[in-house]
């Protein structure tokens, strides 16, 4: 089993679950998140900033805030996690800085609550 986080954009998300839903993902997770990329951000100046040179925390302006964004994870079976993938990249992909990242993490067990299943039966 493998865990799939997806961080993705915040409108974006009734495509991704309807896309999710479609390609065979039944039950995911979803929950709000704040947060920026590298590419938001110039880290000299950010640098600065955290350093207390009031010029540099002047620069940073919009630059340097957390960005609404949605985090999802999914717990798939090994050979179902390529489908996921490139269902999240094709859904969420616009070329622009901002579309998010994908993590695929392994998952050693799993088990549902309700009835003691373990494994591959507590996912399905």
């Amino acid at each position: 089993m493998k865990e799939v986080i997806a961080i993705v954009r915040m409108n974006m998300m009734n495509q991704t679950k309807k896309a999710l839903t479609e390609a065979g993902v039944d039950a995911f997770f979803a929950h709000e998140a704040n947060g920026r990329g590298i590419g938001f951000v110039n880290t000299q100046i950010l640098a600065g900033a955290e350093d207390g040179y009031e010029e540099a925390a002047s620069l940073l302006g919009e630059k340097g805030k957390l960005y609404p964004k949605r985090v999802i994870t999914i717990v798939v079976e090994d050979d179902f996690v390529d489908t996921v993938v490139e269902t999240l990249i094709t859904t969420n992909k616009t070329g622009k800085p901002g579309d998010g990242k994908i993590f695929v993490l392994p998952i050693k067990d799993a088990v549902r609550v309700r009835t003691g299943e373990a494994g591959a039966k507590s996912i399905a």
